[in-house]
């Protein structure tokens, strides 16, 4: 993920805090903080229970695997239909901590090479099927706002 993140972090940059995204609902800042919380659950500080029951997680983890994008209008179950109140004082903020949750997120997998962690969507997650996650997850917030 780490030459992936730095281009994802280069672009997330170009960010303007007024821009608008080209579908939902999101600020620049609450999509940036929702990154955040994506990459907590990654690298463990994030504790959730998966939302789908055991038998829907080999199709949801085909779905992941595939080329296929994520859905524009798709309602994370992290936040819900409404926007969470932001916890960073600027976008610039929320673009540190981001930076530091994926340096995290290296470091802990560096360390735990066979570890797995919970996504709420799609259930228990190694590196590369996390590597996988991020990827569209990125791709699809950068698309949301223009920035692919």
């Amino acid at each position: 993920m780490n030459m992936l993140t730095n281009n994802y972090l280069m672009l997330l940059n170009k960010l303007d805090p007024h821009q608008k995204p080209l579908w939902g609902k999101m600020t620049p800042q609450h999509m940036v903080e929702h990154l955040i919380l994506a990459v907590q659950m990654s690298n463990g500080k994030l504790k959730l229970e998966c939302i789908n029951p055991p038998e829907r997680i080999p199709t949801l983890k085909r779905f992941l695997m595939s080329s296929r994008p994520m859905p524009k209008l798709f309602v994370s179950p992290v936040i819900g239909a409404d926007l969470r109140p932001l916890e960073c004082s600027s976008l610039e903020e929320a673009m540190g901590r981001l930076k530091k949750e994926i340096d995290d997120y290296v470091i802990f997998f560096e360390n735990n090479p066979g570890a797995k962690t919970v996504n709420v969507t799609f259930g228990e997650l190694n590196k590369e099927e996390w590597d996988v996650f991020h990827k569209k997850h990125f791709t699809h917030h950068l698309s949301q706002f223009g920035l692919l």
